[in-house]
Order: structure tokens, then sequence, then C-alpha cells
């Protein structure tokens, strides 16, 4: 690896020198006559090392040091110093320089302190490029599927987590808008902070309002002692609500107030508390048509709606199928001691046509239960609840209105080649194309091994996802 390395030096022969010394270790060298020269190429480059004298015109070293240290935390500097200043260039060490050598320099010295330096940066460099890979893995971990829906919902969160935007999740029952909550908190500056979780449509009017805010002592009865409420305890961190639209009205315009003036009291209680907390909400309901019928505020809603993250019905993004369909047997499997691996190509078909009103929540009870059902190592359409086999009728495609051609054309493929349990011929046969036209179209829409059973790159693919 080559690194850039900047000499800061106002005396010409000096940084001329030592830059020709260590283009000769193989570094590519940049040279700047003083500090504010030298900021301005570091602003503009990619800079490793910077070796800097400490005095020099308009901008010294030690102030160099302070802006580099502040900004740019992970590259190196090395002071040079003349015998004079050698506690100035100690009093640098402690403000982050990585060390100091003094005037006239000896130039095996700057080697090794180069190299020790560079082999510092890299390190440092690496690590924080597998934090960021291992941060990526862990935030989306229990999001399984590789659907273009879904990867258009990843672009967003990725985008919205690290802003302060309040976020609206919608999306059936089951899709998974909890488990995006906690990608958007984990991808965010508050990722060290909590992140408390209140589930709206399971509490009362009065509970929830005590949950949310919480209460002092005797203010209502059973009010035996002070409680803190999830704003609170969310402060600095984040608070998801989930099934906003389950809320009654008195308790929205508190949660409205909170967001507006960032403060609220407790029940029963007079002192003002302030709070900082990002709020991300759920619902499975159609808050527009709420608001029409008086249901909800409208004012509320576009404090909640700052950004929306529509999370698709599974019946909208069956890719996703093939892969949280081996996730799930890989996970039921182990949990009661089954040897199932995959399943048959004609279960998978069903699984594939049948509508999941319940989305992933109803897919995942019904691995569990064909886990459990299943007599060897494949899964059969046997063992399938009935009311999947009974919906999923393998004579008839389904296609969404909307669908556009290549979409259309896709499902046709897919669900012939299926029917036909992987016969290539017989489909391009029944299908009125070449085979060669066919191989082009499975290429195309990459479904190739849709039909097959579960495969053990798939497997490894779902284990990667649930880790």
């Amino acid at each position: 690896m080559k690194f850039n390395v900047l000499v800061v030096d106002d005396e010409k022969n000096i940084r001329e020198g030592l830059g020709k010394a260590l283009e000769l270790d193989g570094h590519n060298i940049l040279l700047a006559a003083d500090g504010q020269e030298a900021w301005e190429t570091i602003e503009n480059e990619e800079i490793d090392l910077i070796i800097t004298d400490l005095r020099m015109p308009r901008l010294s070293g030690e102030e160099l040091l302070k802006r580099v240290v502040d900004s740019y935390p992970t590259v190196q500097v090395i002071i040079l110093t003349g015998h004079g200043t050698i506690e100035t260039a100690v009093q640098a060490m402690r403000d982050g320089a990585f060390d100091f050598l003094t005037k006239p320099v000896n130039l095996d010295r700057l080697s090794l302190l180069v190299r020790r330096a560079l082999s510092t940066r890299e390190l440092v460099l690496q690590h924080r490029a597998l934090q960021d890979e291992l941060s990526k893995h862990r935030n989306f971990s229990n999001i399984i599927g590789k659907s273009t829906e879904l990867k258009q919902v990843f672009e967003v969160v990725n985008q919205v987590a690290p802003t302060k935007a309040s976020v609206l999740i919608t999306g059936e029952s089951g899709v998974g808008k909890e488990l995006i909550a906690d990608a958007i908190h984990n991808l965010s500056g508050r990722k060290e902070k909590p992140l408390v979780k209140v589930h709206c449509a399971a509490l009362s009017e009065s509970l929830l309002e005590s949950e949310l805010f919480g209460h002092e002592k005797g203010s209502f009865t059973g009010a035996v002692s002070r409680k803190r409420g999830r704003f609170e305890l969310a402060h600095m961190g984040t608070i998801f609500l989930d099934e906003i639209g389950e809320i009654n009205p008195n308790v929205q315009v508190k949660i409205l107030r909170v967001l507006q003036e960032k403060r609220f009291e407790r029940v029963g209680g007079e002192e003002t508390i302030m709070v900082d907390a990002r709020v991300v909400t759920a619902t499975n309901k159609d808050l527009k048509v709420e608001i029409e019928n008086g249901r909800f505020r409208e004012d509320l809603y576009y404090r909640l709606n700052v950004v929306n993250i529509h999370i698709p019905p599974l019946r909208e993004r069956k890719e996703d199928i093939p892969l949280l369909a081996a996730a799930f047997i890989k996970e039921f499997a182990a949990e009661n001691g089954k040897p199932v691996e995959g399943i048959d190509s004609k279960a998978r078909s069903m699984l594939y046509n049948y509508s999941w009103p319940g989305n992933i929540r109803e897919l995942r009870n019904t691995i569990e239960s064909a886990v459990v059902m299943c007599k060897g190592n494949i899964i059969q359409p046997d063992d399938l609840p009935p009311g999947v086999m009974q919906d999923s009728d393998n004579d008839f495609i389904r296609i969404a209105v909307g669908s556009s051609l290549a979409e259309a054309e896709h499902e046709i493929i897919r669900s012939t080649l299926s029917a036909n349990n992987g016969n290539k011929s017989k489909t391009a046969g029944v299908l009125g194309i070449g085979r060669k036209t066919l191989h082009r179209k499975l290429s195309e829409y990459g479904v190739e091994n849709e039909v097959s059973e579960v495969s053990e790159a798939e497997m490894s693919e779902a284990s990667e996802s649930d880790t």
C-alpha cells in the first residue's frame, strides 16, 4: 500500500531533503511551506502521515496538530523540533502527536518512526472498516430477504437513521415493522442510548398515559410510588411507539406537545420534564382515513410522518420467501431436534403461490408446523398446514394488477417451471419457446434455482443473515 506523507517545514532545504529521502521508502510525498498551506492540502487530499516543524509562519505546528487531532483523528503526526523546544514537542505528544524528532534529523530514525506511524494508521483504518462491516451486519441481521422492495427499504433506513427526523413505519401486521425500528436506532448516533418500545394497542388510555409520561405517588389508585415514563427513559435515545393508530385523542395531544416542545409533566405532577428522544412510530392502519373519520389528529400525523417507510406485504416481495423459509427451517430444525434440511419443490411452490395474509409471522408459524410434522429430512406438501395447501392451487398463477410485462413473464416462467418440477425441456414446450430462450430468461430473472430444494447456498445465506 502506498501512503501519502505530508512534509511541512518553512525551510525549503529541509522539507525537500526529507521528501526525497522518504520517496526512496516508496511513499507518495507532498510538501508544504507552512501550517496554513499544509492545512489546505489536508482538506483536499487523503493524507496518512504528517511530518511537521513546530515553529512556522501563518500557522504553527502546534495549531496544525490541534486541527488534525480534532478533524482527522486517524491521521498520524510526527513533530520536528530543535533542542530548545523539546518540552514543547513532549507536550505535543500529550496533545496527540505520534512522536517527535530533533533536528538535524537522523534519517534512519525518521524512516523507523514513519513505518511505525503508518502501521498504526493502517491498523486503525482496518479496525474501523471491520467495525463498520460488523455494524451493518448487526443492524440488519434479523431482517432476512433480498428482494428489490426490501433493498429499497434498507436504502431509506440507511439514509434517515443518522438524522433526527421522526419516522412513521407503515405496513400490514407481521411484515417486520419493529425490526426496521431496531435498525433505525442501531444505525443512528443514539445507538449507545436506550431504545424504548411501547406497544400502544396493548394498553388502556389511563395505563398508556402513565406508561408514556410516568406518574407521581398517589396520583391515582394503585400509584404507590413515583414512576418514570417511557419518554423520560428514552432521553437521548429513541422511543418506538408501535400501533400509534390505536391511541385515543387525549394521549395524542400530549404526544404532540412532546414533539413540539420536548417537555411534559408526569400524571398527577407539576414538575416540567425536558426530554430529547427520537420518535419512531408504526401502524398497520391508514392514518389518513383515521384523520377523515376524526380518530387521529392531522397535526400529530404530520409531526410523526416526517419520513415514511412503507414495508410491502410478503405477497408483493415473493423473492424473499425461499430465503425466509430456509432460515426458519434451520431455526426450527435445531430447536426441535429434527433432521429437516430442505423443502420439496412442490411444497415450495405452494408457499410461493399462497397470499400470506399474516405475512412473515404467518410464514414463520407455517414453517415451524411443517418442521414438526415432517417425517423425513425434506418438507413435503402434506406437511404444510391445510389452509396453505388449499389456498395455493398450483393450477393458477396470481399476478397483481399493475404488474409490468417483465414481472408477469417472470411469474409465468417461474410458476410453470415449478409445476413441471424443474424440467426445462417440458417447461419450454408448455410455454412455446426454445430451451435457449428459456435459459436466457431464467438467467435474466434470476429464477434458475427457485424451484429446487433449499440449496446449501441458501441455507448458508440464511444463516449469515440470522447471526
